[in-house]
């Protein structure tokens, strides 16, 4: 006699098989679709040796009786001893309909079958969501008390265990695994499910969120996860122990944690930014009103929420299962696995390896193209200030790319020389002599850009101009104050104007915005070139907003000090601490590929920071660090320059990348 398994294939199933291979004897017999067989020969491999031992059995869990031919029956040819029901639906995002001809009818086939087949002992893996959302301890026991079944997950495996208490032809046990995740050794795992939907969101959380510093986030209800190469070793111990027939199991743990517990754990496996303060959901329900109805039913407060799950590609179902409130009780699975050898690893041992196998093997971004062809091959990339610094590296690279790259500036012997570098490279240029803070020139200009190509689908707003002068040498210089809101601020927004209403008639085009850092540490000595980058970052900040469902995403760029000709002037700057174009470019590189709404650095984080939490702090630093530079010559109007201070140089060196 040997073992028949259902759903042999997936992630449960192929751990089931492997432990009956090596624990049970006899031929292990697998129901396989036809367009599956493929599927099963690579299971062979990783099954070993005794993969020998699995015979494929033709059939559908969709059709009456499995839809196992008589051909499919005679190779059997005797009784089934353990019938192993796995083959379901795992999906918290399919449809009802889906959902219930997978775990319903599939149930329903299968007892069909089993009875046809004179089964001795059929075994039915179910899972906690039978219990929907109980509020309270859920026995082994209990089954009818199950409530709250409305996601159609929940109702249809409720429903399928219905189905195998109601008849009374075999002997059954039913099986309830917490949220199965990787195996505790190598953290494998196949599909992307439970906790995993949040690990996106910790990534993207760790990209823009220094990792020392604590968030605020949720509490949740309780979340009970358990690794595949246990749930699996455990039902099939318990399948093999007598007279256990007609009983319930939990597989699960008898310590569940609440959900923030838990994605602090894998926070913290993932190098992301924990949660320093959980707010516990249950304080909702004290409130003399209820919120979640009100928010649920508020179009405003909607929009919200789904966008921010968006942001953080997180299904909107996976809410339901974070604020579960049942902990199950397991003491007769725990009594019967006793020196059994089979042991629930803590979350703490093996939680590395989860994260570390999604990261490596599952990340979404690992099956797009997110290099930077990928992102700017045949596309349209204006880059004001492109011939030039950080514009030019851009201009060098994104050509590279494949990008068709067209370039303003005002010198026409510079555009030149890098348009020819750009052919030379293989690349495609377009150059345009043009001052931008001219309004007549800029708008013909624009014309001619829109008559020859047609539009823009990536605006890279880099021309610019800086000012090093302190505000008591500025009382006579009003007009150092417009030119920069010229260039920075008006002439970057009048490009931006000009170019959106082809990205949005398009749906989908991107704005660059190169930002300074002085805007974050309000950099002493740069009140008119931090004000009027502070502008445009402004603009693109609401503009993101009002263009982010019409697929048009803006991105602000805080650039740290960088070695281009702009800061030239200032010979102190010979001896700090700057990137170079090339590493600038990069960053615009990130902004593109990733569509970042800010990249910022740790230090830029940290300034801005410390101006909202401790700004007496930040005065004193700015204040030290005032005193300690000295003025450019160009800024005193004389020839002559004092060097930094080796106490300058020092402090510049913490403080690599902000202006001073």
């Amino acid at each position: 006699m040997g073992c028949f398994v259902t759903g042999a294939t997936g992630f449960i199933g192929r751990y089931l098989v492997r432990e009956l291979l090596a624990r049970v004897p006899g031929p292990v017999y697998v129901l396989v679709r036809w367009s599956a067989l493929e599927k099963l020969d690579e299971l062979r491999q990783w099954w070993g040796p005794q993969a020998c031992r699995v015979i494929a059995v033709e059939g559908d869990l969709r059709d009456p009786e499995l839809g196992v031919s008589p051909a499919g029956r005679a190779r059997i040819g005797q009784p089934i001893e353990h019938f192993f029901h796995l083959g379901a639906l795992y999906d918290i995002e399919a449809d009802g309909e889906a959902l219930l001809r997978a775990n319903v009818d599939g149930t329903r086939h299968a007892l069909e079958f089993a009875r046809a087949m004179s089964t001795r002992h059929f075994h039915h893996c179910s899972s906690i969501a039978a219990a929907g959302l109980y509020d309270g301890v859920f026995t082994e026991d209990m089954f009818e008390e199950a409530c709250r079944l409305d996601h159609p997950y929940f109702r249809t495996k409720h429903d399928a265990e219905a189905l195998v208490r109601q008849q009374t032809h075999l002997p059954w046990r039913i099986y309830r695994p917490g949220m199965v995740i990787g195996d505790s050794r190598t953290g494998h795992i196949t599909k992307v499910d439970g906790p995993y939907y949040f690990f996106k969101a910790l990534q993207i959380m760790r990209r823009h969120v220094p990792s020392w510093l604590p968030t605020i986030g949720f509490e949740g209800g309780y979340v009970n996860l358990v690794p595949v190469d246990y749930v699996a070793a455990a039902l099939v111990h318990l399948s093999q122990i007598p007279d256990q027939d007609f009983r319930c199991f939990h597989l699960t743990d008898p310590q569940p944690r609440h959900a923030g517990e838990i994605l602090n754990l894998f926070a913290r496996a993932g190098h992301a930014p924990l949660m320093g303060l959980r707010v516990d959901t249950e304080l909702l329900r004290s409130l003399p009103i209820d919120l979640s109805s009100i928010l649920a039913s508020y179009e405003p407060a909607r929009a919200v929420v789904d966008q921010l799950l968006d942001d953080l590609q997180l299904p909107r179902s996976v809410l339901t299962f974070v604020n579960m409130p049942t902990l199950f009780d397991n003491r007769r699975a725990r009594l019967l696995l006793e020196n059994s050898g089979v042991r629930l690893p803590r979350l703490e041992e093996y939680g590395w390896r989860i994260w570390d196998y999604w990261e490596r093997r599952l990340d979404p971004d690992l099956t797009l193209d997110h290099s930077l062809r990928g992102k700017v091959a045949k596309k349209r990339v204006l880059i004001t200030g492109g011939s030039s610094g950080i514009g030019r590296a851009t201009a060098l690279r994104l050509a590279d790319a494949g990008a068709i790259v067209i370039i303003a500036a005002r010198d026409p012997t510079r555009l030149a020389e890098t348009e020819a570098e750009i052919r030379y490279r293989g690349g495609t240029a377009h150059t345009y002599a043009c001052d931008i803070t001219d309004d007549s020139a800029c708008d013909g200009f624009l014309q001619r850009l829109l008559a020859e190509h047609g539009g823009i689908d990536i605006l890279i707003n880099n021309a610019g101009h800086s000012i090093r002068r302190a505000i008591a040498a500025s009382y006579q210089r009003q007009h150092d104050f417009e030119r920069l809101m010229k260039l920075n601020y008006f002439a970057a927004v009048r490009l931006t104007l000009a170019l959106l209403p082809g990205m949005e008639a398009r749906g989908q085009g991107q704005v660059v915005v190169i930002s300074s850092i002085g805007v974050l540490s309000n950099a002493p000595r740069f009140s008119a070139y931090a004000a009027s980058k502070a502008a445009i970052e402004t603009f693109a900040r609401c503009a993101a907003a009002e263009y982010r469902d019409r697929g048009v995403r803006f991105s602000v760029i805080n650039m740290p000090l960088v070695r281009t000709p702009m800061i030239a002037p200032t010979t102190a700057y010979a001896k700090l601490p700057a990137l170079t174009p090339e590493q600038a470019a990069e960053l615009v590189v990130d902004a593109i590929v990733h569509q970042s709404p800010r990249i910022v650095s740790r230090l830029g984080m940290f300034a801005r920071l410390l101006e909202l939490f401790a700004p007496t702090i930040a005065d004193t630093i700015n204040s030290a660090a005032f005193r300690m530079f000295p003025d450019s010559a160009a800024a005193l109007g004389t020839s002559c320059e004092a060097p930094p201070t080796e106490e300058a140089v020092a402090f510049a060196k913490v403080m690599k990348g902000l202006h001073w």
